[in-house]
């Protein structure tokens, strides 16, 4: 909102700008006209309207124009139309009209990775590890992901019908038998005839769920008390309410110690996309004592700069977070903070590099405009933008061959991303940076991040896990009191 206190006073000298340079039109040299290019565009859609080979609808046409001339300024700038308007304020509220599935892509299978505690989807039965095979009768096999999840959702009362095929006993085999024998039709083949291959054997018991929707209220913070008074949070993304789960995870986990604290905690902000920058700023502020959480410029401008405020939940404990390439945006603003105060031990790989600071801005007919209107910097300077944050130790596959390695995507790797600034920016470590390379290894990175960790940590399979768990544990030790 400061922000936007900021710009709408600007905003409102270029509008009385427009009004003045109608009254002068006259006067106004052609190059210098803001109408003109408004003109071509009016022509062109006079144009497309008269000769088109179909009838178009002009609200469309408009519509297009509008969504193409803001996504044409980077990656992150929006408009959204009425429906997507509200599935945003939904997204960030944390609750939707749905069935209550956490889903992941895999290849071109869509596997639920668990259902949401009360949720129709759990009260049915549905288990993790089912794959979605259709929605409403129609096959989902190969469709994106956010086009299936957008069919499950729905108004709250209304109904949906899901198909499931669930392993059984001995499916597993079979099925993989399946697909290696396609894997090597498609090798002997030639590209077209590969493109006539039939699709994979489904192999498994197929069940189908009529599920009512409800409005389905998803938690941002996962939590665990692990060995040694070690609290685990997980934050999934920067959601309203963010900062309170937090807080009352933590209080959950102290009751459930049994010397009544926390001696450490393990923060874990990987694939965290990032979210409100508001909740990112009170978790970080709960670290820090004093010092600065991040700075923002405007067209190279200060426009703000956010302290820390004494007392909070962690001050006095160490903690370690983990990140990977898909820690992006108000997860990054929180580890910079965290890291350049000394107050954490970065443990992962480099993080997605997305610095700019979107506005909100509510439109006529229940419309909105998602707009990049600032970067963001860490307290010492380092501009995140393009650039990301950079690991104290960083785990990557190092043994796995090129051919092998899916590649990574990060912010700068976007066309038309916003690029770096400052003498900290681009894509190499900071000078003076300390980090630690280490070999994870295949087998231990191929994991993805669990659900469910070990009590004890050190002996996961989940390496990045693994290390800031132990290297936590070493902190903890070096910090406690020597027995007398």
């Amino acid at each position: 909102m400061k922000l936007l206190r900021i710009l709408f006073p600007t905003l409102g000298a270029f509008v009385g700008g427009l009004v003045l340079g109608t009254y002068r039109a006259d006067a106004t040299p052609e190059n210098h006209n803001p109408y003109q290019s408004v003109n071509q565009l009016g022509r062109v859609l006079v144009q497309v309207e008269n000769h088109y080979v179909d009838p178009v609808e002009r609200d469309k046409l408009v519509e297009g124009a509008i969504k193409g001339m803001v996504e044409n300024l980077d990656p992150h700038s929006a408009y959204l139309p009425p429906e997507e308007w509200r599935q945003f304020q939904n997204d960030t509220e944390g609750k939707f009209g749905g069935v209550g599935l956490e889903v992941d892509g895999r290849g071109d299978k869509l596997i639920v990775i668990a259902p949401i505690e009360g949720s129709p989807a759990q009260r049915a039965g549905i288990k993790s590890g089912d794959q979605i095979v259709a929605v409403d009768g129609e096959d989902v096999l190969g469709q994106p992901l956010d086009k299936v999840v957008k069919r499950m959702r729905g108004g709250a009362g209304t109904k949906v019908k899901i198909t499931m095929l669930r392993e059984v006993k001995g499916a597993k085999s079979k099925e993989r038998e399946a697909r290696e024998a396609k894997e090597l039709k498609e090798e002997a083949a030639d590209a077209g005839a590969a493109g006539d291959a039939a699709p994979p054997e489904r192999t498994g018991q197929t069940l189908t769920f009529e599920l009512t929707r409800e409005v389905i209220h998803v938690s941002a913070v996962l939590h665990k008390l692990l060995d040694g008074n070690v609290g685990y949070l997980r934050i999934k993304q920067f959601q309203e309410r963010t900062h309170a789960e937090l807080l009352a995870a933590t209080s959950k986990m102290r009751a459930e110690s049994k010397s009544g604290g926390l001696a450490g905690v393990l923060l874990d902000v990987r694939s965290n996309p990032g979210g409100l920058v508001d909740e990112a700023t009170e978790i970080a502020d709960e670290f820090l004592a004093t010092g600065g959480i991040y700075s923002m410029r405007h067209r190279g401008q200060i426009i703000e700069d956010l302290k820390a405020r004494p007392g909070g939940a962690f001050v006095d404990l160490p903690v370690v977070v983990l990140v990977n390439e898909w820690s992006a945006s108000a997860s990054e603003l929180l580890v910079g903070a965290l890291q350049d105060n000394k107050r954490a031990t970065v443990v992962g790989a480099s993080t997605f590099g997305k610095g700019s600071v979107q506005s909100i801005l509510p439109l006529p007919s229940g419309a909105g405009l998602k707009l990049t209107t600032a970067r963001y910097y860490t307290p010492s300077g380092h501009a995140i933008q393009a650039d990301g944050i950079h690991p104290d130790v960083v785990l990557e596959p190092g043994t796995r061959a090129p051919s092998e390695s899916p590649k990574v995507i990060r912010e700068r790797d976007l066309p038309g991303h916003l690029s770096a600034e400052g003498p900290q920016g681009g894509s190499a470590p900071r000078d003076g940076g300390a980090s630690v390379r280490l070999d994870a290894g295949v087998d231990e990175v191929a994991g993805t991040i669990a659900r469910d960790i070990p009590l004890d940590p050190s002996t996961s399979h989940d390496v990045v896990l693994r290390v800031g768990y132990q290297m936590l544990r070493s902190q903890m030790s070096a910090k406690a009191p020597l027995a007398k």
